[in-house]
């Protein structure tokens, strides 16, 4: 179908689809829907509703503009800025990795372990989506929720994302993992963490070639590379976290679906115990948690 013959709401979805569909880009009608959603304004029940009448040329141009950057394998959630993560809303942008839908089984095993006074640091937090999460849902403590990341634009997300998200109250810092002086509070008893969670960079180097262009090219490198092995932010994160966590504490990790042993074994090592493995809907491993078992 050519731009020039869509008439409406529905032609324009079409256009949309099969553009994206020549650019090989999966799930290619309902981003094609999502995108005139976004420049209509409207919601999908609007659009089933509405879905002959004729559409402005106005709003067409500026959705075939739209259509253009998606076929380009823009991600389609840095176009629209929005991402639904645990039921709630986050802006995402080029600073920050985009919410994964295998990051809510994270989500979830770290809430069996926490409660409304439960202290938690999200180490890496990106948008920012993991400690929202807990701390909306009432899994922490609203003087012990902590997020830490060493990237100015990203902890400019995740500022924007607490307040959307009526989180105003969880603390943001600025640090390479454990690294700025503001971590040093939190080696006092009472202040220790009950639960550090994170989503750390866990591709190896090598394989950062092979990941998809919408990841290799529009995620930020910072949120992507784990060194040669994909194992450096698990070494030093679970290395430091015996001095921030309290006894019988829990360190939660999202991993890459080959590096549960190579982490249980990191975790091991530092005196952690009772460690289990946690498989996502696809049936690979994807959460690993211990339990601090020497204290220092």
């Amino acid at each position: 179908m050519q731009l020039d013959n869509v008439k409406t709401l529905r032609d324009a979805v079409n256009y949309g689809k099969q553009l994206l569909e020549n650019s090989s880009i999966e799930n290619a009608r309902y981003d094609a829907t999502e995108l005139l959603l976004l420049v209509l304004g409207i919601n999908r029940t609007q659009y089933l509703i509405s879905s002959m009448d004729n559409i402005d040329s106005g709003k067409l141009a500026e959705y075939a503009e739209l259509i253009n950057k998606r076929a380009e394998h823009i991600p389609l959630q840095h176009i629209t800025g929005v991402v639904n993560f645990y039921g709630r809303e986050y802006r995402v942008n080029a600073n920050v990795l985009i919410p994964r839908q295998d990051t809510e089984i994270l989500v979830e095993e770290v809430m069996k372990l926490t409660n409304s006074e439960s202290r938690v640091l999200d180490m890496c937090t990106g948008s920012g989506c993991i400690i929202i999460s807990l701390a909306s849902s009432g899994h922490t403590a609203e003087n012990g929720a902590v997020a830490i990341d060493i990237s100015d634009e990203a902890l400019k997300v995740a500022d924007y994302n607490k307040k959307h998200n009526n989180a105003d109250y969880i603390k943001l810092i600025k640090s390479d993992m454990f690294s700025s002086c503001e971590c040093e509070q939190y080696k006092n008893g009472e202040n220790r963490f009950d639960v550090i969670v994170s989503n750390p960079p866990y591709i190896p180097t090598k394989d950062i070639e092979e990941l998809s262009e919408e990841v290799r090219l529009h995620d930020p490198m910072l949120a992507l590379d784990g060194d040669m092995d994909g194992l450096k932010f698990y070494k030093a994160i679970t290395k430091q976290s015996v001095n921030y966590l309290k006894e019988n504490g829990h360190l939660c990790y999202e991993i890459g679906y080959n590096q549960a042993e190579d982490v249980r074994n990191i975790m091991e090592q530092c005196g952690y115990a009772d460690i289990n493995v946690i498989k996502d809907l696809a049936g690979l491993d994807r959460v690993v948690i211990g339990r601090l078992n020497n204290i220092n």
